[in-house]
């Protein structure tokens, strides 16, 4: 199986900051774009940042200057360090991926992959 797991969310008062990991596991060969997403309930789930496999990165306008994509191919991991946080950006955070991986039969395919979401909470 090929996934991706996010982990680091969790409970932060205003103006503090985590740091959110996205592993990729299985038969990887390498993680091509990545990107963030977060959702809060009965909304649209929002594209946060990007980062493409040569390190080229987006970010949406409400999170430009206080959030920071980032990648270490060596360990198949996306990261998105988040500084300054807001209650407004409270909402479960998806990590999406595309990745290159051996299938059963060896050969190179892809893969679009969601990780199951990791809950950041901007609480006083």
């Amino acid at each position: 199986q090929v996934q991706v797991v996010e982990s680091g969310g969790g409970l932060v008062p205003p103006g503090g900051s985590l740091r959110l990991s996205c592993a990729a596991s299985g038969r990887i060969f390498s993680m091509e774009v990545i990107n963030w997403y977060r959702q809060v309930p009965g909304k649209d789930r929002e594209l946060v940042a990007g980062i493409t496999s040569g390190g080229i990165t987006n970010y949406a306008d409400s999170v430009k200057g206080r959030f920071t994509i980032s990648r270490n191919n060596a360990k198949n991991t996306g990261y998105l360090q988040m500084n300054s946080l807001k209650p407004e950006d409270t909402a479960v955070y998806y990590c999406n991926a595309v990745i290159l991986y051996y299938s059963d039969t060896h050969i190179l395919s892809d893969l679009d992959t969601w990780g199951q979401g990791t809950q950041v909470t901007v609480s006083s």
